[in-house]
Order: C-alpha cells, then sequence, then structure tokens
C-alpha cells in the first residue's frame, strides 16, 4: 500500500514535537553542562549577556548565573546592564517561582555603586563633550576624529548603543587614511555583534574590506625603497601578511555571525572555515566570541548543508580549522559519527549537548532548525543505496520508533527530498523507479531544443551583420553597446523586420 498522507492527529504530533516552542533547557545527567567553566571563556559585556540569557532559558543554572553577572557587571561602568540583571532573574522567577529561589534572598541592588558608577560617568560624558566642542572650533580634524571615537568607545561602555555608533559613524568624515576608516569599520562591527543586528553587519565587513585593500596598498608602497636590505624587506612583507590576516580573521568571523543570524546556514559555514589562526581573533577572543562557539557554529552548519565529501575535506582534513576542533572534544566525535553512517550516535550526541548549544546567544535560535536539517539529510543519505528497506532496520539505525520515523520519512517524501513510497501495511520503503530509457530520449530531445534555438540566434546575428543593421558603441563603454534596437528602427523608418531575413530553411 503506497502512503503519502499522514493522518492529521500524527501530523499534529510531530509538527508539535519538531517545530513546537523552545522548551526549558535541562542540566542532568543526560544533558551535562558546567557553567563556570563555559563561562570562563568570555569577558565583559558578552559575558554579563550570555549569563543574562542563560536565566531566562534555563532555572536550574539561574540562581549561579544571577551571582556571576552581577560581579562581572560591577567590573564595568554600565548601570543598564546592572539593572537589567535584576530584571531578568526577576522574570525568570516568576516564570518558574517553584524551581527558582527570590533575587531578594541571593542579592540586593548596590545603590551606593549605581550612585558613584553614574557620578563618574557623567563627569566623564562632559570631559568628552567639551573636548569635542573645543576640536570641532578650532577645526583640528585628526583631534575631531579621536574625540569622536573616544565618545563611541564611552557610550559603548556605558551601554548606550545608539550613541556610540552615531559617534563611530560620525567619525568616519575625519578619517584620514584608510587606517583610520578600518579601525572606525571594525570598532561599529564589535557593536553590532554585541547588538545582534546581523543584517547591518555585511555593509561595514564590506567597507573594512575596501579599507584593508587601500591601506595595504598604501604600506606596500611606502616601504617599496629600492635601497632597504633584502633581509628587512622580506621581514616587513611577513609583518603586513600577518596583519592582513588578523584583521581578515576578523572580518571572516563577523561575515559568518551575520549569515548565522539571517539563517544562511551553508555560508556560515563556508565563513566560519575561512576563519584564520586562533591569534588572529586577538582581542575578540572572549570580548565577542569564544574559539569553541566557531568549532560548534561551523560544524552544525556544515552537517546541515554540506556533502558528506565537503564535511571530510573541508572540515575534518582541515587542519586550520583542527584547532578550533580541538577547543570542543565532542564537535570531532560528531563529525566522525556521521562521516562513518553512525547516525543514531550523531543524534545522540546533539540530544546530549543541545543545552551546551540552546544556552548560545547566537546559536539559540537555530538549534532546532538545524538539529531537523541534519536530521533529514541522514535519512537521505542512508536511504540512497537502497531500492526498498524494512522500516524496522532504519529504525534501528536512527534509534527510533517505527513510528516516528515513518512521520519523519513521509515528511521528506511530501517535501520531495525522498523520491519513495511508504508501503504502510509491510513498513516497506520503496524507491520510484525510473524509466532511464525515457529520461535518456527527453534528456536528448531539450539539448537538441536548446542547439537548435541557439543556431537560429546565430544565423540572425549574421544576417543582420550581412545586412549592415549593426551599431558600434561610444567610444568608453566598450563592448557593452551591442545591436541597436532593431524594433524601434523598424517602427520608426519602415524598414524589414529582422526576421525577415532568415527566410529559408536553415536546418
Amino acid at each position: 500500500m503506497d502512503i503519502d498522507i499522514i493522518d492529521d492527529e500524527m501530523t499534529q504530533a510531530y509538527t508539535h514535537r519538531a517545530i513546537g516552542k523552545r522548551p526549558r533547557v535541562p542540566v542532568d545527567d543526560a544533558h551535562p553542562f558546567e557553567l563556570e567553566t563555559y563561562i570562563s571563556s568570555y569577558s565583559g559585556r558578552t559575558y554579563v549577556d550570555r549569563l543574562i540569557h542563560i536565566m531566562s532559558i534555563c532555572p536550574t543554572l539561574a540562581p549561579q548565573a544571577f551571582q556571576l553577572a552581577i560581579r562581572e557587571a560591577q567590573k564595568g561602568r554600565d548601570t543598564t546592564l546592572y539593572r537589567s540583571i535584576f530584571q531578568a532573574y526577576d522574570r525568570a522567577h516568576a516564570d518558574a517561582p517553584d524551581e527558582i529561589p527570590e533575587g531578594s534572598s541571593i542579592a540586593t541592588v548596590d545603590h551606593k555603586w549605581l550612585e558613584e558608577t553614574n557620578a563618574k560617568n557623567q563627569a566623564e560624558r562632559t570631559k568628552l563633550e567639551v573636548e569635542l566642542k573645543t576640536y570641532t572650533s578650532n577645526m583640528i580634524k585628526e583631534s575631531i576624529r579621536m574625540a569622536h571615537r573616544d565618545l563611541g568607545v564611552f557610550y559603548r561602555s556605558v551601554g548606550e548603543q545608539a550613541a556610540s555608533l552615531k559617534h563611530y559613524t560620525k567619525s568616519r568624515e575625519f578619517c584620514t587614511t584608510s587606517q583610520h576608516v578600518l579601525d572606525m569599520c571594525l570598532s561599529v562591527l564589535e557593536l553590532l555583534m554585541e547588538q545582534r543586528s546581523y543584517s547591518h553587519i555585511g555593509t561595514y565587513v564590506f567597507k573594512a574590506e575596501a579599507a584593508l585593500d587601500s591601506a595595504t596598498s598604501v604600506r606596500q608602497a611606502a616601504h617599496q625603497a629600492p635601497e632597504a636590505p633584502a633581509g628587512s624587506a622580506q621581514a616587513t612583507r611577513e609583518r603586513r601578511s600577518a596583519e592582513r590576516e588578523r584583521v581578515q580573521s576578523k572580518l571572516d568571523v563577523a561575515t559568518a555571525i551575520s549569515h548565522l543570524g539571517q539563517s544562511n546556514y551553508e555560508k556560515a559555514a563556508q565563513a566560519f572555515l575561512k576563519v584564520g589562526p586562533l591569534k588572529g581573533l586577538e582581542e575578540w577572543s572572549g570580548k565577542l566570541i569564544a574559539p569553541g562557539d566557531i568549532a560548534i557554529y561551523a560544524t552544525l552548519c556544515a552537517l546541515a548543508t554540506f556533502s558528506r565529501p565537503q564535511i571530510k575535506s573541508q572540515v575534518l582534513d582541515n587542519d586550520n580549522f583542527g584547532v578550533y576542533i580541538e577547543q570542543e572534544p565532542y564537535v570531532r566525535e560528531l563529525l566522525e559519527a556521521y562521516i562513518n553512517n553512525r547516525f543514531k550516535t550523531v543524534l545522540e550526541s546533539l540530544d546530549r549537548y543541545s543545552t551546551r548549544h540552546y544556552i548560545d546567544v547566537h546559536l539559540a535560535p537555530h538549534v532546532l532548525n538545524l538539529t531537523n536539517l541534519i536530521r533529514s539529510k541522514a535519512l537521505v543519505q542512508y536511504f540512497q543505496p537502497f531500492a526498498s528497506i524494512k522500516l524496522e532496520r532504519m529504525s534501528q539505525a536512527f534509534g527510533w520508533s517505527v513510528d516516528e520515523l515513518e512521520q519523519q520519512v513521509v515528511q521528506l517524501i511530501q517535501a520531495g527530498e525522498i523520491k519513495a513510497r511508504v508501503d504502510r501495511q509491510n513498513k516497506i520503503l520503496k524507491a520510484k523507479e525510473t524509466d532511464q530509457r525515457a529520461a535518456l530520449f527527453a534528456k536528448a530531445i531539450k539539448n537538441g531544443q536548446a542547439m537548435q534555438a541557439a543556431n537560429r540566434k546565430l544565423l540572425l546575428r549574421m544576417r543582420l551583420q550581412q545586412a549592415d543593421l549593426v551599431v558600434k558603441p561610444p567610444k568608453g563603454q566598450g563592448m557593452g553597446g551591442g545591436m541597436m534596437d532593431i524594433a524601434a528602427m523598424t517602427g520608426m523608418t519602415g524598414m524589414h523586420h529582422p526576421s525577415s531575413y532568415m527566410s529559408g530553411d536553415y536546418y
């Protein structure tokens, strides 16, 4: 019996499980997670933002995350961020009052610290604004740029991202070198990544790459002195190359994060795999992203979109990327299990480390979608060699019940990813047979028609050239001018339509 549609009750059950609301993240023996080990890889605002995210989705870790976030926030000067920690914990307590104790029993707002910090911030703001006004009145271009930059840094440190972005972009008007523009773009990229404004990142990556190319060209011209010793010139070239690689690594990370945030998983995987050596990230490592994050993001995106040969050549056999994989040992196990067709192990690993994935601020919105894509790809690849296979055998390979597997397979059939039918009575999945002879003839006819159309166009062009109906492009437009608008000319002058030149059978 061929089954193409499952009943409504099964559809609703599967849909709820596959694309339903994200559940609370568990931390237990089946889903191990060490908060202090994880959070130690970060610093500054990223440290606090991730802890706030953990409080919102993981009741088990909320009290510990609350305490760590308060301590870290008081090392900075962002009073708004400090207050948001208490607000986030109160919301988490309201959602799960039985699991999370009241915030007042753990920590209270330090009003003295808030007042002192606000006073210092106000004094610093006044000082920087006065400096900007002074430099603006004196028309000192470089000083104005630096004043805007300093204000951008200040506003970012106190949590006023909009004002920070305004001053960073304003400094662009007073940049006098490509290096200044590059520094401005990198500062804006850091801010956008903190804000998770993924759609705007690509714009500043493009500007930064243009500035990087220009800055590199200027340095090359400046150091091409004929009297420079050969050894000194070689050392200079190596230093410039290393500097460019460091900047390019940051731009690759920003591009990859942008693609991930916009669900472009294949492009995200390719960008993450291009990231250079670990030391190239410099202050971005920990401040914005941890090396282990790069390994996880790239691996999940690659498993969801790459073919098996691509995964082996571009991920597993990539020596440069191997440094990042070593930061998260389970990632290599996951990749090797997928390459060796141990799909049950793959799905078990994804479930076991799902807590690690969900607590990541960039990855959390995509975990469910990526897991579904990886599961679907695994099913498609497993069935490819077979003309027919029992669902019971497939269910054992994936660790599911026969009914669960059937639901998954039917969805893939309906989506057109598996060309097969389900014999629901005998629980067998059968591939649809293709008439190879008919397919070959259809392909030959299609190619013949395409060749015939191309030949007619070539003959038409030859006839037009013979009739001297070709207009040369004006100077400066290269070869893009092309042929004159014959239809317009015909309407204006009464000349024959070009098709009249095709009289006769050319075939």
